[in-house]
């Protein structure tokens, strides 16, 4: 009885979680009244699986819900291949993280190096950014890649002993990558809460650089298919974050809503834990380093004191949370509700979030999530960045929160 029970729910979910979608459309109604209707914020360009019924039950790992998705979707079989190899650099991520803090593991403190933001690099910058690196390089599915790390999309095979930077073009490859490998790593040595942000891009497929070109002419193909990772969050394939903390959770976007994987280390696999993940439309947290308060603009100010006093439009007291990794701060908003945000500054007007590697990708998720990202003055997800490493103000959330920071900015 207790194996047929146990097969019958695992039946379930196969023969239910997905169907393929031939053309951008918002979301369909699941058939399961546990998830309600929820709308796509725009049209997609890339096709996405739609995610009809998800049972509520374990055992659905990482591995075989990307199997399930490449089954009936044919055209993200390459991404599902992508993504094995983000579950093993996680998991690898994950065990460096918790053996930090051994005097035996040599990978707290500085590296000694200063990255092309001017920011010190911790030795786990260093090592994370290389092993995500090898690990998306070896699937054979990219053509470009961005890191944090780096001043310029980079030779992935990582070779310490040259300080050669090399672009890295393959040709006839589908996927463009940006990360960011250890989001809050300056929290490391104090064992607070860290992450890692992927986005997932299309690659042109007219991308071709000449083996036997010479000089400026191999300069012009190279600039015209780094031109790949500039891109609007809104052509997003897919997006994802992996928190670092008591558990390790994985929380992922292929456009058709949000789901959550809790690596369960007893067996090694990341496991289906909150399928179909809703921020909810109201809360009373913010998240902001308080301490900039007096250098941002006016309808910033105003909107965060009028929450602090309760004058807000729920007219209700919202408590304060940060941690100062944004992985950690925005898991935290997507499961309780809630405003995160780094907004402009007079010190930075663009405030210190990546639009390409942080700022998009999480944004995806976010409004996926049936949530709001915003500058305060216009959508995160349809900016195109210029640079690869351009900063932009960034805040996000619940949306009838969210809602009264764009009507703050639309008043002024």
């Amino acid at each position: 009885m207790k194996f047929n029970l146990v097969v019958s729910l695992l039946v379930c979910t196969a023969s239910h979680a997905f169907v393929s979608q031939s053309s951008p459309r918002p979301f369909v109604r699941a058939s399961s009244p546990v998830f309600a209707t929820v709308e796509a914020p725009v049209a997609r360009k890339t096709k996405a699986p739609v995610f009809d019924e998800v049972c509520e039950t374990t055992g659905v790992t990482l591995s075989r819900f990307m199997n399930e998705v490449a089954m009936l979707n044919p055209e993200l079989k390459e991404l599902a291949i992508l993504f094995g190899a983000i579950d093993t650099a996680c998991k690898a991520i994950t065990n460096l993280v918790k053996r930090s803090q051994l005097p035996s593991s040599e990978t707290l403190g500085y590296q000694g190096e200063v990255n092309v933001q001017g920011e010190d690099q911790k030795k786990l910058d260093v090592i994370t950014n290389d092993l995500l690196k090898r690990a998306l390089r070896f699937t054979g599915r990219l053509g470009v890649l961005a890191s944090e790390e780096e001043d310029v999309p980079v030779d992935l095979i990582g070779n310490d002993k040259s300080d050669s930077r090399d672009i890295l073009i393959e040709e006839g490859e589908r996927y463009v990558a940006v990360f960011d490998p250890l989001d809050g790593s300056s929290n490391v040595d104090a064992g607070i809460p860290t992450g890692t942000i992927i986005g997932i891009y299309e690659h042109d497929e007219n991308c071709v650089v000449d083996p036997d070109c010479l000089g400026d002419d191999c300069s012009e193909q190279e600039a015209q298919c780094l031109a790949n990772t500039l891109q609007p969050g809104t052509n997003l394939v897919a997006a994802a974050y992996c928190l670092y903390s008591s558990s390790t959770i994985l929380a992922l976007t292929l456009g058709n809503g949000v789901y959550m994987f809790t690596l369960d280390e007893t067996i090694g696999e990341f496991v289906l834990s909150k399928p179909n993940v809703k921020i909810p439309d109201d809360a009373t947290i913010y998240s902001f380093n308080e301490a900039n308060l007096e250098m941002w603009d006016a309808p910033m100010r105003k909107c965060v004191e009028s929450w602090r006093m309760g004058t807000g439009k729920s007219g209700k007291t919202f408590s304060s949370r940060y941690i100062g990794s944004m992985v950690g701060d925005v898991h935290r908003t997507l499961l309780y509700g809630g405003v995160f945000g780094y907004p402009g500054d007079t010190k930075n007007p663009n405030g210190k979030l990546r639009l390409l590697y942080e700022g998009a990708p999480m944004s995806f998720i976010m409004e996926q999530a049936g949530g709001i990202s915003t500058t305060g003055r216009k959508r995160v997800m349809e900016i195109t960045p210029e640079v690869v490493h351009q900063r932009v103000p960034v805040i996000m959330g619940s949306k009838n929160v969210v809602q009264e920071v764009i009507d703050a900015y639309a008043a002024e």
